[in-house]
């Protein structure tokens, strides 16, 4: 067997291997979604988006889980805080001894598991505030929110061109005038596609919402106070031996799936648009 029958044979097992492997996954990620699908749109309804969440064995909705989900996500207090870590290891710290030991803190907190930070802010917040509150639960999820930030505004930010920062210096803009009206339009989509992509990583944690926001079975809009949300929910009503919980639970798994996929698709027609506009 001469070297070229060789090479061919074995592009050919590895492109099988790899074809095998790719459908393995597919079909385990398409039997989850139809899963998912099946038994959550038997459980949706009207009543899902106007009903508080039911007692046991009673009829309700979701309505107060979705809000404070909606509540404690879109605060986001991680995004400027981040946008603004991200542009000074971009920017101003970039060899500094500083900004060596945050990029490893930051790297840390990307990799650190969610009950860990929930622990923390339970320790930090909740024990002085002697209750559980959205408040608490809205700082667990803008920390666990906060590294993707750092990571994204600082890559982007990275990737805009020198020349464009010294044409901006020339003119004699200072340093933070060059920011704000030249690199952070010019990095604006990868900057929002990672505020975007922030979103949906906090959407679904149920681990940190427990040490923290815990629940409420009913309406409350205080953030001082135990606010119910979807994670939460789920995971309670997953567990119960009540059949309409259960159906919920499902129900629930579905509008977070298909409320990340539409971010998802938002953070690409936003990026889509704002590049069309930088063209222009």
């Amino acid at each position: 067997m001469n070297r070229r029958t060789l090479r061919k044979l074995t592009n050919a097992l590895a492109l099988g291997l790899s074809g095998i492997a790719t459908a393995i996954g597919l079909f385990f990620l398409g039997a989850i979604l139809w899963t998912l699908v099946s038994r959550g749109l038997a459980g949706m309804s009207w009543q899902v988006f106007s009903a508080m969440t039911p007692p046991p064995g009673g009829s309700g909705g979701l309505l107060n889980a979705i809000y404070g989900s909606v509540v404690m996500t879109g605060i986001l207090i991680g995004g400027p805080v981040g946008m603004l870590a991200g542009t000074y290891l971009a920017e101003y710290g970039r060899t500094s001894r500083l900004s060596a030991v945050v990029r490893f803190v930051n790297d840390v907190l990307l990799s650190a598991p969610s009950i860990i930070i929930g622990l923390f802010v339970y320790e930090l917040l909740v024990i002085r505030m002697g209750h559980f509150s959205a408040l608490a639960g809205a700082v667990a999820l803008a920390i666990i929110a906060m590294p993707v930030t750092v990571r994204t505004t600082e890559d982007m930010l990275n990737l805009v061109p020198q020349g464009m920062k010294d044409a901006s210096t020339a003119m004699g803009a200072y340093h933070w005038r060059t920011i704000t009206s030249v690199i952070y339009p010019a990095a604006r989509s990868g900057i929002v596609t990672g505020l975007l992509l922030a979103v949906a990583r906090i959407s679904g944690e149920t681990a940190p919402l427990l040490f923290t926001a815990l629940n409420n079975q009913f309406w409350s809009g205080n953030l001082n106070a135990p606010m119910a949300n979807l994670p939460v929910v789920i995971f309670q009503f997953a567990l119960s031996p009540y059949p309409n919980w259960q159906k919920l639970a499902w129900t629930g798994a579905l509008i977070i799936t298909f409320s990340i996929l539409v971010l998802s698709i938002s953070a690409r027609v936003v990026v889509s648009s704002l590049n069309t506009g930088g063209d222009r």
